[in-house]
């Protein structure tokens, strides 16, 4: 059986349409809380085949576009420190900060390294012990576990060289705090499938219960968001507002308890300042005191004097779904992938990207 192949099958995905058609009774704006979603919305013109009512919302689930301009310049100034090896994951290097991208810096000669895994860190820290490794972790729940079990390592391996600055997030909170927001208009969410896979679907119920809304937790595939939204649909009509697990052949309501155990090891909750959303409670992690000899934010001076954000970008509209791309001046035109004036462009994984790539045209 190919797993792929039957959650993009067409006559599957027409056969949800038309239930999806018959179920719809009322507009309903529903918020796709990962960018990995908001692509696959994108990819396969979900938009363009089911009814103009539903109305897809961008949410804030993508690490890299969340992440603040004062997070970025601290990067920024720990890479260029002398004789460091700054290691980070994906579109990061990318972000524009207060003058220049950690790209930019790298250029200018600067050791900074994309990573495929934050394992590698292992590895470079052991052939540079003359060098200070930076290990800059960012992400949602899904790659939190990692970045534990990296420090771990380090630890069980007694490499003194290697320091962390911790940028991880968690899903729930800022969710909260966007469903907290007097203006707010969305009426459901489809959940995020990976970062379930560890947190599990549970996490999501108290949401549910309090904002009286419903949660899919939805695979990635066009089959799996149109069954997600037709149960969302179906429990909009009843007045039911419960989490639905559609990505059942991965995840389970408990989630993965040892990937969990392993971080609340070596972090605790902390106040996070997301971009466009402000500071939230209990919205990220930091290192516990007890492993503060490998925290970079202790270790050295992270102080910086971060400059507004460019007033051309909406990002941070955006991220909290009061806007789309193409309500942006400046998308596609001076905002590009290849010159991107705000981290909704920039990531892999962000809304203006998504639209960029998969869409020429206003839906």
């Amino acid at each position: 059986m190919n797993f792929i192949d039957e959650f993009r099958d067409k006559q599957s995905i027409l056969a949800l349409k038309k239930l999806i058609e018959q179920e719809l009774k009322n507009p309903i704006n529903i918020m796709e809380i990962c960018g990995g979603h908001t692509h696959s919305i994108m990819k396969y013109a979900l938009p363009s085949i089911l009814p103009k009512e539903i109305n897809f919302i961008h949410g804030p689930g993508c690490p890299v576009c969340v992440m603040p301009r004062t997070r970025i310049d601290t990067a920024i100034k720990l890479a260029s420190m002398k004789d460091t090896i700054f290691c980070t994951l994906g579109d990061l290097l990318r972000v524009p900060g207060s003058e220049f991208s950690l790209l930019d810096l790298r250029a200018k000669g600067a050791d900074i390294r994309a990573l495929y895994s934050p394992l590698e860190v292992l590895e470079i820290a052991k052939k540079n012990l003359d060098k200070t490794i930076i290990f800059f972790a960012i992400g949602f729940e899904t790659t939190t576990p990692m970045s534990a079990l990296l420090i771990e390592k380090v630890i069980e391996e007694n490499l003194k060289n290697v320091f962390f600055h911790i940028n991880h997030i968690t899903v729930p909170a800022p969710i909260e705090a966007i469903m907290s927001d007097e203006n707010v208009k969305i009426n459901a969410f489809l959940g995020p499938s990976h970062v379930s896979v560890i947190t599990g679907y549970g996490i999501y119920e108290p949401i549910a219960t309090k904002f009286k809304t419903p949660i899919a937790v939805s695979g990635f595939e066009p089959v799996d968001i149109l069954e997600s939204i037709l149960n969302i649909i179906k429990q909009s009509n009843e007045g039911t507002f419960k989490v639905y697990n559609q990505y059942k052949r991965a995840v389970s309501k408990e989630g993965n308890v040892k990937a969990q155990n392993l971080v609340k090891k070596y972090f605790q909750v902390c106040d996070f300042e997301f971009r466009g959303l402000g500071l939230i409670k209990d919205g990220g992690l930091e290192l516990k005191e007890e492993f503060s000899a490998y925290d970079a934010s202790k270790k050295f001076d992270c102080t910086v004097q971060s400059k507004n954000e460019n007033k051309a970008c909406i990002c941070g509209q955006i991220l909290r779904g009061l806007a789309k791309p193409y309500d942006c001046k400046v998308f596609g035109k001076a905002c590009t992938p290849k010159n991107p004036i705000g981290s909704c462009m920039v990531s892999g994984e962000g809304a203006c990207a998504a639209y960029y790539k998969y869409s020429k045209v206003n839906i």
